[in-house]
């Protein structure tokens, strides 16, 4: 029983010369095929540097997408134009049970594939092929990712390696070749997978299910992906009891509701049992499906068309599919730049708040004034202040020479109350980001296993190596300020350090933040350490010299927090994710786009009704399933109410499968 309507005779007469050339054209790669495999090279290659490890909204489905998109132009579409030639694939899928291994052994008459519980376990697809067409798949052309493994031997089960397994047989037509998939429901993930990738190999899929499990949710998944890309389909119904053959209807009801109206499909009732012989199933009850698909294999200008249209429909659902991904990678990009941004941002206000607490005044408390006014703070040195700047050069040398040991001390007081205030902004930095890296999907999934939400172990001797390099710069700009002004060096080679500490000084004066006797005690430290370097080099080296170790102490923090924030950015430079571009994949499928449109305006058509010789033998039971004829034997067509009683008066009629094909099938 079928649901495609109508059959013909799969032979008819007919010259074999007439539209010969047209079907070989058809197979003959061309320009517009060199431009399109071109394009699809490009598209690939943009697939191929595509990256989408961020965990932002979609991007499961995404990968899985572009792995499909992947497996589709490798083991499909770009072997399938560099050979279109090559015979049509027909891959057996379906449920578990369903009777796909006995299915194909009877249409072959041998038992090539194992039915039975090792099925849904097994790894190896196994490929039948005539064996003229074996060169076809012993290379790598067909699902490339496979190991080959020759005719009945035994492949490996151990998960290690998957494997094609290839079979020669001769009673398949030359042109045709069938491959045994796993299970679409398999209760192994790897086989779903590799029957999902199977599938998206196929010129034509024949999916197999049976009166119980036609209804399933699984294949109809996969039965609607290959609607919306347009793939050929075909349908077969198994071990349908006597009776119940209502089943088909449904089925047929579904199928139009998932997009597949247009589909075959094919009744094989239960023969379980009764008619079976070695396993195989009775002629009758797979002579239809064989006739259908002899027809297909084994005429070239139908199995051109076939495999066109599978093509073609792979083509613009890569299209389709490139722009989702491209998609997808500009939301990788976007995601990419709101982390480093929060990172960015958060430096960027740590150092505005070490820049704030090193400008306010709030540094000359504590143990930096105490420190200060151990060193300053007589009257000796105020008076000397006082005494005018021409004898403050000539005090200088006398006031610092008998006190070498305070400096230091107050260098260390500046430099722990420095190191506290990076510290205490590099760890509020750390946290925020953290917090806003936690709070984001794609962040998230970044911070697993980091100890990011804390500064780094080693922060406290970078900040105070830091500080001290800072403190050698204020020294070194001392030094050249000496050396370039006359009459200074005297001066310098007594109090290089008091002069040192009093530009420290300086760089933190301000008053703001403080309050009550803290404000007079820090202005009148401020303006004692101004006045002496006021003195020796004069007010405006003065400022230039503050503004210069102010930056050079902005440098060396931005240096340290820029280490504590590539602590994050480096998680992102990692994967690369700043490079995603989804302009260039919709570059490239525009590309695709306008040279499959090229390639399809070149493309040679014939309509001439006319059947092509037989390239090979038939399948078992084909022409078991006759039409039924009118007088003489002509045909009649069902359904038109018209009989013809001279074989010369017959309606010449194209082929069932090619019909078929052009939907003139109900």
């Amino acid at each position: 029983m079928t649901e495609t309507g109508p059959q013909d005779d799969p032979v008819e007469p007919s010259d074999p010369t007439v539209g010969e050339v047209s079907a070989n054209s058809a197979l003959t790669p061309d320009v517009g095929t060199a431009a399109l495999l071109d394009a699809l090279d490009t598209l690939r290659a943009r697939f191929g540097a595509l990256r989408l490890p961020l965990d932002v909204p979609g991007v499961h489905a995404a990968r899985t997408d572009l792995a499909r998109a992947t497996d589709q132009l490798d083991d499909y579409l770009l072997p399938r134009l560099r050979a279109e030639r090559a015979p049509l694939l027909v891959v057996v899928g379906g449920s578990t049970g369903a009777g796909k291994s006995t299915l194909v052994n009877s249409l072959l008459g041998e038992q090539v594939t194992t039915p039975g519980v090792l099925r849904p376990t097994t790894r190896s697809p196994v490929l039948v092929h005539h064996p003229l067409d074996g060169r076809w798949f012993t290379g790598d052309r067909v699902l490339p990712g496979l190991a080959r493994v020759e005719s009945h031997a035994e492949a490996p089960r151990d998960g290690s390696a998957r494997a094609l397994r290839l079979v020669a047989s001769g009673n398949l037509p030359q042109g045709l070749a069938l491959l045994d998939a796993p299970d679409v429901d398999s209760v192994e993930e790897a086989n779903r997978d590799l029957a999902a990738q199977l599938l998206g190999a196929a010129d034509l899929w024949l999916f197999v299910t049976t009166a119980a499990r036609y209804a399933d949710a699984v294949p109809w998944d996969l039965l609607t992906t290959a609607a919306g890309r347009r793939a050929q389909v075909a349908l077969v119904l198994d071990r349908v009891d006597p009776g119940v053959e209502e089943v088909a209807d449904d089925l047929r009801r579904l199928m139009t509701e998932h997009g597949l109206r247009d589909a075959s499909l094919f009744v094989v009732p239960e023969s379980a049992g009764e008619g079976m012989v070695d396993g195989l199933l009775p002629e009758p009850a797979v002579g239809e499906l064989a006739t259908w698909l002899s027809g297909l294999g084994g005429d070239p200008e139908s199995r051109a068309r076939v495999i066109a249209a599978t093509r073609d429909g792979v083509v613009d659902d890569l299209v389709r599919r490139a722009g989702t991904l491209a998609d997808a990678a500009d939301a990788q990009r976007a995601a990419d730049g709101r982390l480093r941004d929060a990172v960015e941002r958060h430096h960027a206000e740590a150092l505005r708040q070490v820049e704030a607490a090193t400008s306010d005044g709030a540094l000359l408390r504590g143990e930096v004034l105490a420190r200060w006014q151990d060193f300053v703070g007589t009257g000796e040195f105020f008076r000397a202040l006082e005494a005018g700047v021409g004898k403050v050069r000539d005090a200088v040398g006398r006031f610092f020479r008998g006190r070498p040991k305070e400096a230091p001390q107050v260098e260390q007081a500046i430099a722990h109350g420095v190191e506290s205030v990076v510290l205490d902004a590099a760890e509020q930095s750390a946290e925020r980001t953290y917090a806003d890296w936690r709070g984001d999907p794609a962040g998230a999934g970044l911070l697993d296993g980091l100890e990011l939400s804390r500064t780094a172990p080693n922060l406290r001797p970078e900040v105070a190596a830091a500080i001290r390099a800072w403190q050698g710069d204020v020294l070194a700009l001392v030094r050249e300020q000496g050396e370039s002004r006359r009459g200074t060096a005297r001066a310098l080679s007594f109090g290089l350090n008091a002069l040192g500490v009093s530009l420290m000084i300086v760089v933190f004066a301000s008053t703001a933040g403080l309050t009550g006797l803290e404000v007079g005690i820090a202005g009148g430290t401020a303006v004692a350490a101004q006045k002496l370097l006021e003195a020796v080099f004069g007010d405006d080296a003065v400022r230039r010299l503050a503004a210069e170790a102010k930056e050079r102490l902005t440098a060396r923090v931005d240096a340290v927090l820029r280490g504590q924030a590539a602590r994050y950015t480096a998680q992102l430079d990692a994967l690369g994710t700043d490079d995603v571009r989804g302009d260039r994949l919709r570059d490239a499928a525009t590309g695709v786009a306008e040279a499959a449109r090229t390639e399809r305006s070149r493309r040679p058509t014939s309509d001439d009704g006319l059947t092509r010789p037989w390239s090979g033998g038939l399948l078992r039971g084909a022409g078991t399933f006759r039409p039924p004829t009118g007088p003489h034997g002509v045909p009649r067509v069902p359904g038109t109410g018209t009989e013809t009683t001279d074989a010369t008066e017959a309606p010449r009629r194209t082929p069932f499968w090619r019909r078929w094909r052009r939907g003139e099938d109900a």
